[in-house]
């Protein structure tokens, strides 16, 4: 299906950076180039930004598939010369940004960014944009080999064309549990049959089209309203600390209160908590939106993907 969605030609070589403990990096850099017949280069390292360019001019990388956060830290580094063989950019874990968008189209104007969407669980690709239809921003169609529903988080009923909902998926490549688990099922039941809750709010568009809204777990519910935490950072990020920065200046998580959460902001900047809640209504978000008690530490932490590691920001708190 990959292959039918992206057009790999007999020249092409697929640049591979991302570890392969991740299920992006095994399946997409490591088992597709072998299923195809593709050529492809690797570094074991995606943050070794300056070797990682010269690799690309070296063996005239064509393909690469990467995270937004790597990609970022990548194009700081590169030429035009370097980057003149790259045709294609497949991203995901992450939303890719407009700065991102900008930047390729200024450092290489001839190269597509083909922005996508998947869960480990679901091998891991759900969605991706078309190489030759991309809707900038969105996450492409859903692969036609996934069944899906959109459902309202309360009342579990389908919610409407445009309308944001809990996604969940049922197909071959979506796993059958985990081992040795004894949390909550990632399963729930749905017109009669078991399938996977990503844990992901989205839209589908009149055209088929997906979109993010983002994660459940990082909405919290004040006053009956459900927040939105990545909503508090976009507006935040173009005002707080250098937002060219390669790595993240802020990370906004809550408490775990369930009953009365706290919306606190971590950052290595120094900010100040009457400019911040100024942006947050700037960007026209509501006082519920405003952070209660920001937290200065030396570094935002991050996982091997380049996420920030949210997890260990609450277990600071």
């Amino acid at each position: 299906i990959l292959h039918h969605l992206v057009y790999v030609e007999e020249k092409d070589v697929m640049l591979g950076i991302l570890p392969s403990f991740h299920s992006f990096g095994l399946t997409v850099t490591v088992v597709l180039p072998l299923i195809l017949g593709a050529r492809a280069v690797y570094h074991a390292n995606p943050t070794e930004s300056i070797a990682i360019a010269h690799i690309i001019e070296e063996y005239k990388a064509t393909l690469m598939l990467s995270t937004p956060t790597f990609v970022n830290a990548l194009v700081r580094v590169m030429t035009k010369k370097q980057m003149e063989t790259i045709r294609v950019i497949i991203t995901g874990a992450e939303k890719c940004s407009d700065a991102l968008y900008e930047k390729m189209k200024n450092l290489a104007p001839h190269a597509t960014i083909m922005e996508g969407y998947g869960a480990t669980e679901c091998s891991p690709v759900i969605s991706l944009n078309e190489e030759k239809h991309i809707v900038r921003g969105s996450l492409g169609h859903i692969l036609p080999n996934i069944e899906y529903a959109i459902i309202d988080v309360d009342t579990n009923k389908r919610v409407e064309i445009n309308q944001i909902g809990r996604l969940i998926v049922s197909g071959d490549s979506i796993f059958n549990g985990y081992i040795n688990y004894n949390g909550n099922s990632p399963f729930i039941e749905f017109e009669g049959k078991s399938w996977y809750n990503t844990g992901d709010l989205v839209r589908i568009d009149e055209n088929g089209i997906l979109w993010f809204a983002g994660r459940l777990k990082r909405f919290i519910k004040i006053a009956g309203e459900m927040i939105s935490l990545p909503a508090i950072e976009d507006a935040l990020i173009p005002h707080c600390g250098n937002p060219e920065d390669d790595k993240p200046q802020i990370a906004v998580t809550n408490t775990k209160s369930e009953e009365n959460p706290e919306i606190i902001l971590f950052t290595i900047v120094d900010l100040d908590r009457a400019f911040v809640n100024q942006c947050i209504r700037n960007a026209g978000l509501s006082g519920l939106h405003n952070i209660r008690t920001i937290k200065k530490i030396d570094e935002i932490p991050l996982l091997g993907t380049g996420k920030v590691d949210y997890r260990t920001l609450q277990n600071m708190l």
